[in-house]
Order: structure tokens, then sequence, then C-alpha cells
């Protein structure tokens, strides 16, 4: 598709529990669909900004990217005063930017692509039909015996370690001891830690902190990314998606990056515009 010039704006989306800042890129022309873009756990929204104006500016694409509560723009206060979980941020924050998106453009498909945390908890979410398209990358449940060696080792630390001891201390998960770079509120740590320490990952937490998912809810085409180099999320744990999404016709890809003259990928940058070689086959 010709190039078109992009725009942005910031946005505050404000619910009766949080408020929410990002940032809507938009084509000079009317879009001919809608991306709400929910990120990873501990990747500020600024982080899939180059990713976003590729949508506009070649696809006539508007893309919502945005900080679930309590994270990056969207603090408020101090952390360790957050009372969020991974629950809010997956369940509730998700629905609230996906609505907000679908009440400005009523009459455009509206897709949600999902990066790790922001591809697996749609089921448990509302108004399930108004989606066209979900795109879920790197995304999937988890157990910590799940990762490769050597990661492995470092993801038991991360859980056992000085992840809880230091969340713990302060209140909060400093993002510059545990390599995500951004601070996690405490309560999101933990129930993430619960997840992915538990042989059953969430279900502990259906009908508590979690509604009880509808797992045929989404009947959109559902396209399944992993990368055959991510340690965090391995393709084999992408692939249990299919049974989140069991109402939909579901495709899958697997990328390995060395195929588009790449260097390492792993969970995170495939969104990063050094390796824009990627998007086409994201979205295509």
């Amino acid at each position: 598709m010709d190039q078109t010039t992009s725009f942005s704006e910031p946005v505050r989306i404000a619910d009766t529990q949080a408020v929410l800042r990002g940032t809507l890129t938009m084509p000079n022309v009317t879009p001919h669909a809608t991306i709400v873009l929910n990120g990873a756990t501990g990747v500020p929204h600024r982080f899939y900004g180059a990713f976003a104006k590729w949508l506009a500016d070649h696809h006539n694409i508007a893309c919502l990217t945005y900080d679930y509560r309590d994270f990056g723009a969207s603090v408020t206060g101090p952390m360790q005063q957050s009372r969020a979980i991974m629950a809010d941020w997956g369940v509730t924050d998700q629905q609230v930017a996906r609505d907000w998106l679908d009440q400005r453009f009523p009459d455009v498909p509206l897709w949600v692509i999902g990066h790790s945390l922001g591809g697996f908890l749609l089921p448990f979410q509302r108004r399930l039909d108004r989606i066209a398209r979900v795109i879920a990358v790197a995304s999937g449940p988890v157990h910590v015996s799940d990762h490769p060696w050597p990661y492995q080792a470092m993801a038991r630390l991360f859980w056992y370690g000085h992840g809880p001891a230091l969340t713990r201390m302060l209140g909060y998960l400093p993002g510059r001891f545990s390599g995500l770079g951004e601070d996690l509120p405490a309560g999101v740590y933990l129930q993430w830690r619960r997840w992915c320490t538990s042989r059953n990952f969430f279900r502990a937490d259906f009908g508590r902190t979690l509604p009880q998912p509808r797992w045929a809810g989404v009947t959109a085409p559902v396209k399944l990314v992993a990368l055959v180099d991510d340690p965090v999320t391995p393709p084999h744990c992408v692939w249990k998606l299919k049974e989140f999404y069991s109402g939909a016709p579901v495709e899958t890809l697997s990328i390995n990056p060395k195929a588009h003259g790449l260097g390492r990928v792993g969970h995170l940058r495939a969104f990063s515009r050094k390796n824009a070689a990627l998007w086409d086959d994201l979205i295509g």
C-alpha cells in the first residue's frame, strides 16, 4: 500500500477504577481498520510507537497504544500505593482501551494485537463479537519449567530469588533490578509469579480475580505468532492458545529471524524498529 502521512495524539482514557494514558496514531485518511495494541508486561507503550506509525503510514490503520494502570505513562502516584494486579491489566484495562477505540471508530473493523500478556486474556472480556481479528505475538501460558536452559535458571531466580525478595522489601518490583526496565506494582508481579509457577497457570483465579472464561467467545480469525528464538514464551506455549480460542479459525506462524537476515529477536523485540522486516509477516 502507498505510504501516507500519519499523526499522533495523546490519549487519556478515564475509567471508574483507573486512568490509562497512551497514544493514538492515525493515517491522514479514514482508516480501513483500527488496532488496540495490548502490550507485554513491563513494556511501556512508547516501545510500540514505530510499529504503530508503520501501520498508519503503510496500511491506513489507526493504532491505539497505551500503558496499563499504575505503569509507565499511567502512573498516578507512588508505586508502593498501587493495588493493581495482573488481572486488572489483562481484563479490565484491555477492555476499557478496546471499548474506547471502538466508540471512537464505531463503523471501522476493530483488530486486537496482543504481545505476551496482551494476547491470552480476551476470553475473560466482554463484547468479543465486536472484534474483527486477533493477532497474538509471543503470547501463551508458561510454566517456569517450559523455558529452555540456560534462560530457565534466570527465570527461577526471578520467581524464587531476587524478584519476590525485592518486591516484599520495597513494596513494588524495581525495573532496574528485574531486567524489565520499568517498575511493576507488587500485586502485578505477585499474581504473575503465581501463574507462572503453577501447573494450572491462572485457573485457580477463575471466579475470583478472574471472571469465568468463554473459550469459544472469540469467533473472529485468530493468528498466533511465535518466535523460534523466544526463551520466554517458546513456540509450544504459544500453540496452547488454540484452546483459548476454540470458537475461532486459528492460523499459526513460526518466525525464524535468521530467515529475514536478522539477529536475535527473542520475546520482546519483534516490535522494535530494527526488526521491521518482520512486520508484514505479523499482520499479513
